[in-house]
Order: structure tokens, then sequence, then C-alpha cells
């Protein structure tokens, strides 16, 4: 969320922390950060900050003191000013503590020359933010929209032509080449305050603003707020609530922005539209939700949800008290889980034995199965003449536990038996029929 306003505080909270300081030693940048290293190593320099849109730069000066002139500069040290350009991504910022609390994220730390020592580090939790020793300003970012106006106005409104102008106007305000500093936040306050549609082609809504303010330099008479008739009064545009806006959050001071602390009731206290309840809210064709009221314009994407994101407000935790909150977590898990076993045997038993019933019904209908099938062969079917001949002779008493189940045994075996005799006893009957018919 790092725009211009939350900039430019950051660079006036490194110039109150760090005026009068002596800084010393080489920069240590963290292991698992993959900007490049900064080549500075000083016995005694000082930081001064600026910020332009959203960019700071840190500027490292080296000093000598009075006494110290006739001493020789080692070879690694650095005798002439960097610039260290930085970028704060999506969760950037600097903190100033004791060099025993340095914060976990801190991925470039500045050291005092003082006993104890205090840190100067660019803190960045997600890793977004980049710092380029040696930089400057970069190229394609426009001028200022806050302390740069009258450059920046005519930046706009000179090339309104380009190309990032056929785009919605909700998308071209995130252009860091014309508009050096607008942020998500920032594009849907000024929209809302103008009631201009986020999804309108940019150029139509800059060229009304050109030809308005430009050319006709036009200013209408309104009433102020006390009711005082004859008060000239500008009527803003686009481009001066770009300039005015972000003013209003820097005027918030830290009470608006203090990422260190997590807290930003102030700043949603100052927003209207952003994330306020009965808003709505679409993803523009970046991927980015833009907050609005009304009708959204003609260029919204094709298949475009409504993303309700709420405000997330992340407190200092206190790791002790976690800690305890898990430990009681998991002694009332303990003191349950007695209770769940026996649970669980009894489901156990009531299911076994439910299963041994069944298992009784169905040999005892298989009993009567047996004892009521007749003993022909052509009446049987093909299945059980299979089960017949697979069953083998079995000698000695059964394992298996339970009367019911020796008895479908035994009366299994005494079915069989009599089936085989039956069989046996069949062809002699047929035998002996055809020989009487003979003999006759």
């Amino acid at each position: 969320m790092p725009e211009g306003p939350e900039l430019h505080l950051a660079s006036l909270f490194v110039n109150r922390m760090c005026e009068g300081l002596v800084f010393t030693g080489a920069v240590e940048k963290s292991e698992v950060n993959k900007n490049p290293e900064v080549p500075f190593c000083c016995d005694a320099y000082v930081i001064k900050a600026q910020s332009r849109g959203k960019e700071v730069i840190l500027t490292l000066t080296p000093f000598k003191n009075d006494g110290d002139s006739k001493r020789k500069v080692g070879k690694h040290q650095s005798q002439h000013p960097m610039d260290v350009v930085f970028r704060f991504g999506m969760s950037g910022f600097f903190r100033f503590t004791s060099d025993d609390d340095i914060p976990k994220h801190a991925h470039l730390r500045f050291y005092t020359n003082e006993s104890p020592r205090r840190v100067l580090s660019f803190e960045d939790t997600r890793r977004f933010g980049s710092w380029q020793a040696n930089g400057t300003w970069q190229k394609d970012r426009g001028p200022c929209v806050m302390f740069e106006y009258e450059s920046f106005r005519e930046n706009v409104l000179s090339n309104l032509s380009d190309k990032a102008f056929d785009k919605p106007i909700c998308e071209t305000l995130l252009n860091q080449k014309y508009f050096n500093g607008i942020g998500n936040y920032l594009r849907a306050e000024i929209l809302f305050r103008l009631q201009i549609p986020p999804f309108v082609k940019a150029r139509t809504v800059l060229e009304g603003i050109e030809l308005k303010n430009e050319n006709k330099k036009e200013i209408k008479k309104t009433t102020d707020t006390a009711g005082k008739k004859g008060v000239t009064v500008e009527t803003p545009d686009l481009l001066s609530l770009c300039h005015t806006v972000p003013l209003e959050v820097v005027k918030l001071g830290e009470n608006g922005y203090t990422p260190a602390k997590a807290e930003y009731s102030v700043l949603q206290a100052w927003m209207q539209c952003y994330s306020v309840d009965g808003m709505n809210s679409l993803s523009d064709h970046n991927g980015r939700t833009i907050w609005f009221k009304g009708d959204p314009g003609p260029m919204v994407p094709k298949g475009a949800k409504s993303r309700k994101i709420k405000w997330k407000i992340q407190k200092d935790h206190d790791y002790t008290d976690s800690k305890k909150a898990k430990k009681t977590h998991t002694e009332s898990i303990a003191i349950e889980k007695p209770a769940k076993k026996k649970d669980n045997i009894k489901v156990k038993k009531e299911s076994a034995t439910s299963k041994a019933q069944g298992g009784s019904k169905r040999q005892k209908k298989d009993t009567k199965r047996v004892k009521t099938e007749p003993a022909d062969e052509n009446t049987k079917s093909k299945k059980q003449g299979k089960r017949s001949s697979k069953v083998p002779p079995r000698t000695g008493t059964n394992k298996i536990k339970g009367q019911h189940v020796e008895e479908v045994i035994k009366t299994k075996r005494n079915s069989v038996t009599s089936k085989e005799s039956a069989t046996k006893a069949k062809p002699q009957r047929r035998s002996s029929g055809t020989r009487r018919g003979r003999s006759r």
C-alpha cells in the first residue's frame, strides 16, 4: 500500500530520527534478501532523506571532525557521498530501534556511532521492496504529484495522445509515468469526490480539463461553507485533486500511517470510498481492485467480479500470551481424549455385537435353505454345485467360537453327504428301469 504520502512521511521520519546522529561502519544486508549489497563503509557519516512520488533517496555523506583533518582515510573507507534509492513495494518502511531490538525482516541496516548503538533499518515483510546503490530517480517516472505540481500537470496535458490514455481512467491513474505517487486507495478517493465512473476512457476526462482550465481559464463563483456569496473558488478538477488529496494524507501525520504499529484507524476514518461499506468494487484489467459508487462506466472488463476486500489490521502480537493460549488449548484436548476413547470402545463393542447377531441370523437362514433344498441334481443351481464340490471334508472340532456356527457347519456336511449319496444312487435306478424294459 505505501503510496506518495506514505513515502514522504517515511522521509520525514528518517530526517527526524537521524538528526544530529553520526553513523559508522559498513551498511549490512540480510542474507535472505536478493537485492544487491550497498558498498559503503565509513567511520563517520550522516544520513538525510528526500522523497519524490513513490521513491525515497537516502544520502550517506562522510565527514571529518576538526581533530581528524590530518587523519588518513583507509583504502576501504568511502570518501564520497552515496545515494541509495528505495522503492517500498507492498510493505516496506523504515524503523529506528536499539541494537537489541532489530526487527526480524530488517533487510538493510545502518548503525550509529554511539554506545549502546542504535539502528536505522529498512523493514520489508513481503520482500517486494527494492533499493539501488548510487542510484537516481527513475527516468520512467513523471514529476511528483505533491511537490512538482506545475510540471506534473504540464506533463499530463501535453501527452494526451499517448496510448496510456486509451485505457480506463482508473488504470491510467496508476501509471507512474504521468501520476507519480498515486496508488490504489488514492485513485478511488479522487474519482469518488468528482463522481467520475472508474471505467471511462481517460482521454475523454482529461481533454475536458484542458479546454476548461487551460484555454478558457474559467472560474466559477460559488458559495462557501459559511454561506457568504461572492467568494471566488476555483472548481477542482482531476489533476488538482491528484495534488491536494495526497497532501491531506500528509497532514494526518504519523497517526495516518504507522506501519511499525500496524495502526491505520485515522486513515480509515479519513477515507470516503476505499474499502468503505456501501461502496461497489470491481477488479480492473490488471487485477487491481477499484472502489466506486454508482455506474462503473462502459469499459468494465468482461467477467469482472466484485471483490469485497476489507482492512486487515495487524496488531503487535505478545508471543508469551499466544504460547499460553496454545498450552491451555492442548490441555483441554488432553482432558477430553480419554472420554472419546471410551466412547469409541463402546461403539466398537456395539458394532461387533450387531455384526455377530446379523451373522447368526444369516447363518440360520442358510441352514433353512440347506434343509429345504431337494436332492435332485437337475433342480439345484450350478453355483451351489460348485460350492458343494469345493467344500473339503473336515474332522475334529471347529475353532470358531459360538454354538450356532458349529451347528451350521454340521448341517452343511450332512447336506453334502446326502447329495453325494443321492447322485450315486440315481444312475442305478435308471439302469434298473431300462433293464426291465428290455426284459419285457
